[in-house]
């Protein structure tokens, strides 16, 4: 479980998040929403300890996350940030096994063991084919599939995800999603992962928070938070729910707001 509670950040004189705060359970996926600049990727930052709030505490495993080394955090924490290693020479093989690295003692090489385990987290996402392409080479989707490999062979218990869904068409946003969601329904991984589309989270997250310039407007399972009354005031938008033979879907239209009044067109 990994579990934030009132934490805060700024930047410089710019607060981004205030008394902010989920928790994040084992064997479910929790997705963090809202608008663009409400603070949903520095609350994830804040998860893993690479940004440090000066308010309240981020707890892993009911341990305080700052008493743990970098290390030991690396070996529970997996994190894929949005698309990234583009312009690496490394191939798949070598950047999976990166994943490897919290596991090894200073100056210690990757054995076969280790190699095992890569290969092992490339077949788990189906890109066993792909160990030998060079990483810069692959399509937007299989980077995603890969680095999701990556944090595999790091065999951490939790793993948390920065949009990684952004720029990939909608067979590989779905593709990405069910592997996440098979990790935390098969292994009992805890995931956290942030997403602009509502219809995605409504589809592969058990759990959501809903943020709005910097703190909580909402959290709670989607059927609870997905709500045309908890998202309209948030979002601005006109937002219609339906219930399919597949799930829950939205829909979204302008909201039609009523001319001004004299009283409010003279102020």
């Amino acid at each position: 479980m990994i579990a934030a509670r009132e934490v805060s950040f700024a930047y410089g004189r710019t607060r981004v998040l205030d008394a902010a705060g989920l928790a994040a359970e084992h064997g479910r996926v929790l997705g963090l929403i809202g608008p663009n600049g409400s603070g949903k990727s520095t609350l994830l930052q804040l998860l893993h300890g690479a940004l440090r709030s000066p308010d309240g505490d981020v707890r892993l495993d009911g341990e305080p996350i700052a008493s743990f080394k970098a290390r030991d955090v690396a070996q529970r924490i997996a994190v894929v940030v949005q698309e990234s290693g583009g312009e690496t020479s490394l191939t798949v093989g070598e950047m999976v096994l990166l994943g490897r690295v919290p596991h090894l003692s200073t100056f210690q090489r990757t054995g076969a063991a280790d190699r095992v385990a890569a290969a092992r987290a490339l077949r788990r996402v189906g890109a066993a084919h792909l160990a030998e392409r060079p990483f810069a080479g692959l399509s937007g989707g299989e980077r995603q599939r890969c680095l999701i490999a990556r944090a595999l062979a790091q065999e951490a218990t939790h793993l948390l995800l920065d949009e990684p869904t952004n720029h990939l068409d909608i067979r590989y946003q779905h593709d990405v999603l069910s592997l996440v969601r098979s990790l935390a329904t098969g292994t009992g991984t805890c995931v956290v992962v942030v997403l602009h589309d509502l219809n995605l989270a409504a589809r592969y997250c058990d759990d959501v928070v809903l943020l709005d310039r910097g703190t909580v407007a909402a959290s709670g399972t989607v059927e609870e938070v997905l709500r045309p009354d908890v998202l309209e005031p948030v979002y601005e938008i006109g937002v219609e729910r339906l219930e399919t033979d597949s799930g829950l879907h939205l829909l979204f239209h302008q909201l039609v707001r009523p001319p001004a009044t004299l009283e409010e067109q003279i102020a």
